[in-house]
């Protein structure tokens, strides 16, 4: 009986550790004109991958409908950029990627996920 319970077990934290840091749905975008919306749901931001131009004045329109307290920031720590994020209202972080790259961010413990690629 112990060896099925700790089997239960073994395979009840493979399950946590591939839903919150292995699998995430990417679905990706590009910025058209200057913003775009991005949705804060269900333990993802909607896209989660998004493309821009370096150089070019972006808006990142979030719109938070998770009440999970995870979700309440978001952070773009190669950029050095932060920002609280209000629930049922969108909020715009509006910024100038000046490098090409890949940037993450997350929320602040880093179980919603998404990258801006700057090309």
């Amino acid at each position: 009986m112990s060896i099925l319970v700790n089997l239960i077990g073994v395979l009840l934290i493979a399950f946590i550790i591939w839903w919150f840091w292995l699998y995430k749905k990417q679905s990706e975008a590009t910025i058209e004109g200057s913003s775009i919306d991005i949705l804060v749901d269900s333990g993802i931001y909607e896209p989660s991958v998004i493309h821009a131009k370096q150089g070019q004045e972006i808006t990142l329109r979030f719109i938070r409908k998770d009440s999970n307290p995870c979700s309440e920031k978001v952070l773009f720590n190669d950029l050095d950029i932060s920002a609280d994020l209000p629930i049922g209202k969108p909020y715009n972080l509006t910024f100038t990627p000046d490098k090409k790259g890949e940037f993450e961010f997350t929320c602040q413990m880093a179980m919603y996920r998404g990258k801006l690629i700057v090309e």
